[in-house]
């Protein structure tokens, strides 16, 4: 389904079509399977994300898991 909010990127039909194997790519690894797979297990709330780390998934404030948890995202 994927976000409501559709930012078209102006790419070339060429580099659109290169985006889009990498996208798949990346999106069909078997890490990237294992955890949609786990978010599907758990069902997502709309007051929490979830939050994959080396120690497992944990619920987390939306706020701190996309504020990279105080650190902010400029550097990122």
């Amino acid at each position: 389904m994927g976000s409501p909010i559709k930012l078209k990127q102006k790419l070339s039909p060429k580099a659109a079509a290169a985006k889009k194997r990498r996208d798949k790519a990346a999106a069909m690894t078997p890490k990237r399977r294992a955890r949609k797979a786990e978010n599907q297990r758990i069902g997502q709330r709309s007051d929490s994300d979830l939050h994959h780390s080396p120690n497992g998934l944990k619920r987390v404030s939306i706020k701190n898991n996309r504020g990279n948890f105080g650190d902010g995202t400029k550097t990122e």
